[in-house]
C-alpha cells in the first residue's frame, strides 16, 4: 500500500506545502513574500501574517496538483524548527488542526535534517542518484554553515560549523553595505559571474578543525570598502562585478577548505552540499572541480531544492513515518536548536 505524506514548511518567509507518494514527489508549492524587500530583510510580524494568508491555498493547491484527496494522506510532516517562532506557529497549528481533523498522525521535523534529506526526494520510480550512507554534507544557509556527517536519515553529527557568522548571512550583509539590495545572495551570484575573481582580496580566518567563521572576513570587507569609498564615491558602481567576485571566491574557498579537510580526516568522499547557499554558481562550480581534482562523489540538490521548501520536510517525514516516529499533538514550535 503507498504511503502519502503532506509536508508543510513555514520556518520563515516562504510557505511551503508539498506531497509525496512514498519517496516521489508528486507536488510542491511554494508561495514566497515580497513585502520583506522593502525593508532589506525579514519582519517576522509580517511573515506571519503573510503565513496565515497564504498556508490554506498553498495546502489546497499541492494536494490538487498531486491529484491526492485528504483522505488518502497517511500523515503529516511539519517543520518544527528551527526557525522565526511566528512563522513556525502557523504551520505547526495548521498542521495539528489538520491532524485532528483527519485522524493522521503528525510528524515533527527538524529544519536543518530537511535540507539534508533534500538529497532523498525521487521525482520518479527510477530515480535512484542518492547518497549512500556515511556520507558528508556541506548545510550552507543565510543562517547556518555546518560539515555534517550523515550515518543515516536519523543518525547526524555535525562535526564543524561556524562559530559566529554563516556564510549566507557574511554575503547578504555585504550586499547590504554595498547598497545592491536584498536578498543578496542571487544578486552577488549573478554579479560575480561578470567579474574578477582575484581583483580583490580579504580576510580569512584561522579556526582549527572544521570550523567556520565569517565575521573576521565582513569586517575585512568593511574597511576595504571604506577606504575604496573614501577615495571613490563611485567605486562600487564601477567595481561591483569584481567586488561580487571577490567576495564569492573567498567565502567559497574558505567553505571548501574545511570541507577538504573533513574529506581527508574520514575518508569518506561522498559528498553532499545543501541548504540556499547550496544554488550559488561559484559552490557547485567548486563541488565540480573537486570531484575531478580528488575524485569525490558529489551529490548537487536542483534549484527548486535548495531553498525552504515543504518536499524536503515530507521526505524527512515519510523515514519517520516508517519507524513509526510521530509527534504528540502537545509539542510546541522551537525557535533555535
Amino acid at each position: 500500500m503507498d504511503t502519502f505524506i503532506l509536508g508543510i514548511e513555514s520556518s520563515c518567509d516562504d510557505t511551503s506545502a508539498a506531497v509525496l507518494r512514498n519517496e516521489v514527489l508528486l507536488s510542491n508549492v511554494t508561495a514566497s513574500q515580497d513585502v520583506h524587500l522593502a525593508y532589506g530583510g525579514v519582519v517576522p510580524e509580517l511573515a506571519s501574517r503573510a503565513h496565515q494568508q497564504n498556508i490554506v491555498p498553498v495546502v489546497d493547491q499541492a494536494l490538487k496538483r498531486a491529484g491526492v484527496e485528504r483522505e488518502q494522506l497517511s500523515a503529516i510532516a511539519f517543520t518544527r524548527g528551527p526557525g522565526l517562532l511566528g512563522s513556525l506557529l502557523v504551520g505547526v497549528s495548521f498542521a495539528k488542526g489538520l491532524s485532528i481533523g483527519l485522524g493522521i498522525p503528525l510528524v515533527d521535523v527538524n529544519h536543518l535534517q530537511g535540507h539534508v534529506m533534500a538529497h532523498f526526494i525521487k521525482e520518479n520510480d527510477d530515480d535512484n542518484h542518492q547518497p549512500p550512507f556515511p556520507f558528508l554534507c556541506l548545510l550552507v544557509s543565510g543562517g547556518n554553515s555546518q560539515i555534517v556527517k550523515v550515518n543515516a536519515y536519523n543518525d547526524m553529527q555535525i562535526i564543524g560549523q561556524t562559530i559566529d557568522d554563516a556564510a549566507g548571512e557574511a554575503i547578504d550583509k555585504c550586499s547590504k553595505v554595498m547598497g545592491l539590495g536584498y536578498p543578496g545572495g542571487p544578486i552577488i551570484d549573478r554579479l560575480a559571474r561578470q567579474g574578477n575573481p582575484e581583483a580583490y582580496h580579504f580576510a580569512r580566518p584561522a579556526i582549527k578543525g572544521y570550523d567556520y567563521s565569517f565575521s573576521g572576513l565582513k569586517t575585512s570587507f568593511l574597511y576595504s570598502l571604506r577606504d575604496w569609498l573614501k577615495d571613490d564615491p563611485d567605486f562600487i558602481e564601477h567595481h561591483k562585478e569584481d567586488i561580487a567576485a571577490s567576495l564569492e571566491h573567498t567565502v567559497v574557498d574558505i567553505l571548501m577548505n574545511k570541507l577538504r579537510k573533513a574529506v581527508k580526516d574520514t575518508g569518506i568522499k561522498h559528498v553532499a552540499v545543501a541548504g540556499g547557499v547550496s544554488a550559488n554558481t561559484g559552490l557547485r562550480n567548486a563541488f565540480h572541480e573537486h570531484a575531478d581534482k580528488y575524485g569525490w562523489n558529489i551529490y548537487i540538490p536542483k534549484f527548486s531544492y535548495t531553498t525552504d521548501n515543504a518536499a524536503m520536510i515530507a521526505i524527512t517525514g515519510y523515514y519517520k513515518y516508517l519507524d513509526k516516529d510521530f509527534c504528540d499533538i502537545t509539542e510546541p514550535a522551537f525557535a533555535r536548536m
